[in-house]
C-alpha cells in the first residue's frame, strides 16, 4: 500500500502536466470546435454554439481538402523513403565496420539539429546558384538547365520529402538497430549453412525478425510526416499554387491569421482523430503479430 502510495505521488507531477497542458488544451479544442470563437473576443458578439457547422464548413472548404491531399502526398512519399534510409543506415553500423561508433554519431547529428537550422541550410542548398544545381550541371556538363526546386509546382514537394527524409533518418536508425540487435544470430548461421545469400538472408531472415519494428517504424513516420509545418513554413509558404499547404499549416493560417478559432478547433480536431486512428492501426497489427507468435 505504501509503495502504491510512493508510486503515485511521483506519478503526480508528470500526470498534472500532461493533464494541464495536452488533455485540458484538447478538451477545449473540442469546445471550441463547436462555437464561432474568434481569436480576438468582442463584447458585441459574444461567442455563440453552432453546433457541427464548423465540421460541414471544413469538409466543403476546397483549401482543407488540398491540405490533406498534400499531407498524406508528403507522408506516402516520405515515409518508405526515410524507413529505407534508416534500415539501410542501421544495417551498415550494425555489421563488423570499421569505427562504426563514429558513423553512429555522424549518421545521427541531423536528428540533433532543429528543423529551424536544417531550413535554413537547405534553403541555401536549393538556390538557383546553390549546391544541387551546381551539382547536375556538374554531372551533365552544363546540359541540364537550372531548376527552381522550391517554386517549382512538381519539384517543390519532393524537395521538402528530400530534406524531411535526411532530417529525420537517424531515429528510425536507432530503432531499427535495435530491432537488428533483437534478432537471433543463430537464425543467421543456420540460414549460412543451408547456403543462403546476403540477399536471401535479408529477404527470408532480417525483413520477417524485424515485422514488429517495421509497425512501429512505420507508424511513428507517419505521424511525424502529418504533422509537417516548419520547412514548408520556412521555405514555401504553402506554396506554389499550394501545392506544399499542410493540415497543421491550414490549422494555423486558420486560427492565427484570420483569427477563426472555432474553426481551426475543428480542424484540430480531426487531425487529432486521423493520429488517433494511425495509432489504433498500429496497437492492432503488434497484437497480431503477438497472437501468431
Amino acid at each position: 500500500m505504501n509503495n502504491n502510495r510512493t508510486a503515485w505521488t511521483m506519478l503526480a507531477p508528470a500526470i498534472g502536466m500532461v493533464g494541464l497542458f495536452i488533455v485540458f488544451p484538447f478538451l477545449m479544442s473540442v469546445y471550441f470546435s463547436f462555437t464561432d470563437q474568434r481569436l480576438l473576443a468582442n463584447a458585441n458578439v459574444p461567442t455563440e454554439l453552432i453546433g457541427f457547422r464548423n465540421y460541414q464548413r471544413l469538409f466543403e472548404d476546397g483549401v482543407f481538402q488540398n491540405a490533406f491531399f498534400r499531407t498524406a502526398t508528403f507522408a506516402i512519399l516520405v515515409v518508405p523513403l526515410q524507413c529505407s534510409m534508416g534500415l539501410g543506415a542501421a544495417m551498415l553500423i550494425n555489421s563488423k565496420l570499421p569505427m562504426r561508433n563514429a558513423f553512429r554519431t555522424i549518421y545521427f547529428l541531423p536528428t540533433v539539429m532543429s528543423m529551424v537550422v536544417v531550413s535554413v541550410i537547405w534553403a541555401s542548398l536549393y538556390q538557383t546558384e546553390g549546391f544541387f544545381n551546381s551539382a547536375l550541371s556538374f554531372l551533365s556538363f552544363g546540359t541540364i538547365p537550372q531548376v527552381d526546386w522550391l517554386q517549382n509546382e512538381y519539384i517543390a514537394m519532393p524537395a521538402l520529402v528530400l530534406l524531411s527524409a535526411w532530417q529525420g533518418f537517424p531515429f528510425q536508425m536507432i530503432i531499427y538497430l535495435a530491432g537488428l540487435q533483437g534478432i537471433n544470430k543463430e537464425t543467421y548461421e543456420a540460414a549460412q549453412c543451408e547456403g543462403a545469400t546476403r540477399w536471401q538472408e535479408f529477404v527470408h531472415v532480417t525483413m520477417p525478425g524485424l515485422r514488429n519494428t517495421h509497425i512501429l517504424v512505420g507508424m511513428t513516420t507517419t505521424i511525424f510526416a502529418m504533422k509537417l509545418f516548419t520547412q514548408v513554413q520556412l521555405l514555401t509558404q504553402g506554396g506554389p499554387s499550394d501545392v506544399t499547404d499542410t493540415m497543421v499549416r491550414v490549422i494555423y493560417m486558420t486560427g492565427f491569421k484570420r483569427g477563426e478559432v472555432g474553426k481551426a478547433a475543428a480542424a484540430s480536431v480531426i487531425f487529432f482523430l486521423l493520429v488517433l486512428a494511425i495509432s489504433y492501426i498500429q496497437r492492432r497489427l503488434v497484437k497480431e503479430e503477438r497472437a501468431i507468435q
